[in-house]
This record gives structure tokens, C-alpha cells and sequence, in this order.
């Protein structure tokens, strides 16, 4: 009994404790007010359904809320991914291309700049430099983190645009859609990239040392410091994989529109990355994290997404919801709250 009653105790007090109980909360709220939101089908070997879209619709704030957890855990933070997604995209929908041409025989052929891989990895590179970028402001010249991303946040939107001259590219290339819109034994290949990007995350935190080196520059970076850890390459290393993180997300949102838009795709994602990390409980001074946590926190907000518009509201509403959402996390976070929860938790105990 004693040690059912402490794990119970260590899970109240994991980072994955609120998250989860926020998505449990919304689960039981659509059990009731939403019809067939449990239901999953199968259609053409695909799994359809409303928990099936929340996964594969939530892949891209998924990935970006894992580069921004290792982020906020040197106590930093990254304004910039929205950008970066933009520009990822721009740059893979330009190397594509795909204009669509009829052939004399009636036929439809789409011509293409360059392969798919070709187009992913300049993607990938181009936002790996704009890493560099934020990882030199912060680290070399000591700009402070949100100053610093916030001139990329602005300016990158403007590469993005000029990249695609201001219009938005619609790709025909139906191989570059596997990224977004395609299966792999009925599952979104979506999931899969998420789950691969966690799972080498997570082996790289927790089965070498530079999970903890992160966490000691977000604990004491003067400490950390003197102790011989190079804190300066660390925080450069987590500015390019956050970036390289928002590219993945640029490449399945672009792949699922068909179209790169360098006005609206990743508008405002930081923010939800930023909520989904918080959610998770993860702490915006740095030190210890949770790549899991953060994760289910990303997935708590696309569940708060789908829930508000399969419940017919309109899309402004959502904005509302969000900003309570987070007025209520930082009450929940706040020293006075938790001064009281252990009052009341260690009254009930005498009792």
C-alpha cells in the first residue's frame, strides 16, 4: 500500500503530471460533447478519425516543441521557429517546383527543379545557418535570447516572402506529399517523423552526458562554466537543432497544403510551442526538463484546437481559450498556489 501510495505521490509531482490530467480532462469533455470522437476507421487501409487528425495535425507543434524544450531548458527561448517553418517551406517549394504541363497526347506531367531529398536537405541546411545565426547572437555576443530570435522572428517572415516573391507556390510534385499527407501501414507518416525526432532526442539527453550539461547551463551557467562545460557550443548546438526542428515542421505542413505560403505557415507557432513546453512543465528559468512531457503539453494544445472546431466554434474563440489556458498554468505554477496544494495535501494526510 505504502509503495502504490509513493509512486502515486512521485507521478503528482513528475512534469507529466499536468499535462496529462489536462488531456484526460479533454478526453472526457469530448466523450460527452463530441460525437464519434473515440470512433477510428479504417478506409482504403488508412486509419481515420478525430484521434488519428489530433496526432497527425499536431506533428509539426510536436517536433518544434521538442527543439524549444532543450531551448528554455539553457534558459533560453526561440521566437524565431514560426519563420523558420516559413522559410523551410519556401525553400523546398522553390526547389520543387512542380508545374503541371499537358503533353500533346492529353497527357498530365509535372516537371520538377530537383528531387525531393535534394529539396529536404537544402531545407534543412538553409535553417540550420539561421540557427547558427540565433545560437551566435546568444552565445558569442550575449544578446539576450528573446531580443536576439525576435530579429529573426520579423526578418525571417520577409526571407521567406522574398524567397517565394510574395506569392504562394502550390507544388504539384506528388512524391514530395508522402511528407505530410502519406501512410505507412495506415498510420500518417507524420506520426512516424515525430517519433523518430523523440526517440533520437531522447537517447541522445539521456544516454550521453550533454542532457546533462544542458540542464547544468540552464541550472547555473557561471557554474557550469567553471566546471569545465563549453557553454557557449552547447546553447549554439540547441539554437540549430531547434531551427532544423522547425524545418522538419515547415516540410510536413508545406507537404500536407501543397503549397509553401510565406505569410501564414507557422504564423504565431512559437507561441503554441512556447504554451506546449510550459504545459509540460517545464520551467522558462531552465534546469531539468522533459522531452515527453513537453510533448503531451503539444499535444493537450492541438486536442484544445480540434475540440474548438469540431464543437462548431469559431476559430477566434480558440485564441481566448489559449490565453485562459495559460492564465491558468501560471496560477498553477505560481509559489502561493503550491504553498497551499501542500497545506491542503498534507492536512488531508493527517486526517
Amino acid at each position: 500500500m505504502d509503495s502504490v501510495k509513493h509512486k502515486l505521490i512521485k507521478f503528482r509531482n513528475s512534469k507529466a503530471f499536468t499535462p496529462l490530467l489536462a488531456l484526460i480532462f479533454l478526453f472526457i469533455f469530448n466523450f460527452f460533447y463530441i460525437d464519434g470522437f473515440f470512433q477510428i476507421e479504417i478506409k482504403d487501409g488508412r486509419l481515420f478519425g478525430y484521434l488519428i487528425d489530433i496526432l497527425n495535425r499536431g506533428a509539426p507543434l510536436m517536433i518544434i516543441a521538442i527543439g524549444m524544450t532543450l531551448v528554455i531548458a539553457t534558459e533560453g527561448i526561440d521566437l524565431s521557429v514560426g519563420a523558420v517553418v516559413a522559410i523551410a517551406g519556401a525553400v523546398a517549394a522553390s526547389l520543387i517546383g512542380g508545374e503541371m504541363q499537358i503533353t500533346p497526347a492529353g497527357e498530365i506531367v509535372y516537371e520538377t527543379v530537383t528531387t525531393v531529398p535534394v529539396a529536404v536537405l537544402a531545407a534543412l541546411v538553409v535553417a540550420a545557418v539561421f540557427g547558427m545565426w540565433n545560437g551566435f547572437l546568444v552565445s558569442s555576443l550575449k544578446i539576450p535570447a528573446i531580443v536576439a530570435t525576435l530579429i529573426l522572428m520579423v526578418a525571417g517572415r520577409g526571407v521567406a516572402q522574398l524567397i517565394t516573391k510574395g506569392q504562394i507556390i502550390t507544388i504539384y510534385y506528388e512524391p514530395y506529399f508522402v511528407i505530410g499527407q502519406g501512410y505507412l501501414l495506415g498510420i500518417p507518416v507524420a506520426i512516424f517523423i515525430v517519433a523518430a525526432v523523440l526517440l533520437i532526442v531522447g537517447l541522445l539527453m539521456r544516454k550521453t552526458a550533454l542532457g546533462l550539461f544542458i540542464e547544468s547551463i540552464g541550472s547555473n551557467d557561471v557554474a557550469s562554466r567553471y566546471i569545465g562545460i563549453k557553454e557557449k557550443q552547447i546553447k549554439f548546438i540547441v539554437y540549430i537543432f531547434s531551427a532544423i526542428c522547425a524545418a522538419i515542421a515547415g516540410l510536413i505542413i508545406t507537404s500536407n497544403v501543397k503549397a509553401a505560403d510565406a505569410n501564414n505557415a507557422g504564423l504565431w507557432m512559437e507561441l503554441d510551442a512556447i504554451l506546449s513546453v510550459v504545459m509540460g512543465g517545464n520551467s522558462l528559468q531552465g534546469g531539468k526538463f522533459s522531452i515527453v512531457s513537453s510533448v503531451i503539453g503539444a499535444l493537450v494544445v492541438q486536442t484544445l484546437t480540434t475540440t474548438v472546431y469540431a464543437a462548431g466554434i469559431t476559430p477566434e474563440v480558440n485564441l481566448v481559450i489559449k490565453g485562459f489556458v495559460v492564465l491558468i498554468i501560471v496560477i498553477l505554477k505560481s509559489d502561493i498556489f503550491k504553498e497551499k496544494l501542500n497545506l491542503l495535501v498534507q492536512r488531508g494526510d493527517r486526517v
